[in-house]
């Protein structure tokens, strides 16, 4: 299969249509749009990251987003980042963009001098894309409605085996529900 997109950072005029983007790949009930929104006005020690996936035509197919979080250490609160959300529209998917938008998003992060990159998702697709599962890593839960399996990270150039503790969402994440992988 032909690779017919690239990933790029996202720029204003791709707003509405990542609202699009999400929208599609999780029903407008969701809310997702609306966090994205508001992750992009957070201000916080590293940079708000958003890649879009854009189709040869010139449509966008897909968006992920990295933020900032933290890890409550033994002595103090260590910098990470959160991937989410991550979607990709319906008649787009399982044609490797977001696999893509994953790839990118850890190139971005581990630029960006973060030691870890944490998500709540699928382990099947994620663990196959360099995530793993948090717990056994000596990293908590921030809630116990994130079904065990589905709290990951990835290990990052910086990444230091002595960092463990709770993992700590930005209060954005609080805000719009914590806790929404199924």
């Amino acid at each position: 299969m032909s690779k017919n997109y690239t990933v790029r950072c996202e720029n204003a005029a791709d707003h509405c249509a990542i609202r699009r983007v999400h929208d599609a790949a999780f029903g407008s009930e969701e809310g997702i749009p609306e966090m994205v929104d508001d992750l992009r006005n957070q201000d916080t020690l590293f940079a708000t990251e958003s890649l879009v996936a854009e189709h040869s035509d010139g449509e966008l197919v897909g968006h992920v987003m990295l933020s900032h979080a933290w890890v409550d250490g033994d002595k103090a609160l260590i910098d990470v980042m959160v991937l989410s959300p991550l979607g990709v529209v319906p008649t787009s998917q399982k044609q490797g963009i977001g696999t893509a938008l994953v790839v990118a998003a850890l190139e971005a992060a581990d630029k960006a001098g973060a030691p870890l990159l944490f998500l709540e998702g699928s382990p099947t697709f994620y663990g196959s894309r360099g995530f793993e599962k948090a717990i056994p890593l000596g990293f908590h839960r921030p809630s116990r409605r994130i079904p065990e399996n589905a709290f990951q990270v990835a290990k990052l150039s910086k990444y230091d085996a002595s960092i463990s503790g709770a993992f700590v969402y930005h209060d954005v994440h609080w805000r719009h529900g914590v806790g929404l992988y199924r």
